[in-house]
């Protein structure tokens, strides 16, 4: 098990060399630090706490400032644990970096939804509408509470309510990409949370050792792409009644253009 924390940006495409498009989540998780190590003998689980995106000391306060000089790094936005990993192979202060993964492993992305406020039944649990007939006087309402015999509404009852801004968990998604130098990895798909959130990145549960093969992409950035004129092209037929096509430039058919022009000003 590893994982790594970083902020969502947005999605985006990629092209293979094929040309297969894949849509995909970019994410940018900077150098996270050490700044706890847990084990079994004295915290009877093991962990790594990672520290991710600098703040100013002023909001911190001592407690958190003296916990993270321990680590000898400067106080963190956010502090998370990455359980079920072995605790040896990590010192206090050290840099976990995008290259811990891999292009075509699986991991699970969580992260905490959008939300979209206090909704009716229809939306935040898909049920279906009344007919719209205005002799129906029932359109989107919630329907029966339950039977009579108890008296009271079940436990678990579908009904209006908060939608959205809990924490979801995206398990098996692909690694497209990784950028070293930029701190960027690109995901297949969509991850949960608006844009410019925390995401978790973590080894997939499901399929911890699953590695997919993946294609080569494409890159525009250093391309030199040609400019050429346009050519249009004319149809001629000869004197032994065979068509021939040629290519003219725009610059050629111009001067045509000029020269008939000025010997009808001579005419």
């Amino acid at each position: 098990m590893k994982g790594i924390l970083g902020y969502k940006l947005g999605m985006t495409q990629v092209f293979t060399k094929s040309g297969k498009l894949i849509p995909v989540t970019v994410i940018q998780a900077e150098p996270n630090i050490v700044t706890q190590i847990k084990t079994a003998a004295s915290d009877k689980y093991d962990a790594v706490q990672l520290g991710f995106a600098n703040k100013r000391e002023k909001l911190s306060n001592k407690p958190e400032i003296e916990h993270l000089k321990k680590a000898n790094t400067t106080p963190k936005r956010f502090l998370k644990e990455i359980r079920g990993i072995n605790s040896a192979n990590y010192k206090l202060g050290q840099e976990i970096k995008v290259d811990i993964f891999n292009i075509g492993e699986l991991v699970d992305v969580t992260g905490i939804s959008k939300g979209k406020g206090f909704q009716g039944v229809i939306k935040r649990h898909n049920q279906s509408r009344g007919p719209m007939g205005h002799g129906s006087q029932y359109h989107r309402g919630v329907g029966s509470l339950g039977p009579m015999s108890p008296m009271r509404v079940l436990k678990g009852k579908k009904l209006p309510g908060q939608m959205g801004h809990e924490t979801v968990t995206i398990q098996s998604l692909e690694v497209i990409d990784i950028d070293i130098t930029k701190n960027i990895i690109l995901i297949k798909g969509s991850v949960p949370g608006p844009r410019k959130s925390l995401v978790i990145i973590k080894t997939a549960v499901k399929n911890p050792d699953v590695k997919r093969e993946s294609e080569e992409l494409n890159y525009y950035e250093n391309s030199n792409i040609e400019v050429k004129t346009d050519a249009v092209s004319e149809t001629i037929v000869n004197e032994n009644n065979t068509i021939e096509e040629k290519t003219v430039n725009n610059d050629e058919t111009a001067s045509n253009e000029e020269k008939e022009v000025i010997s009808s000003e001579e005419k």
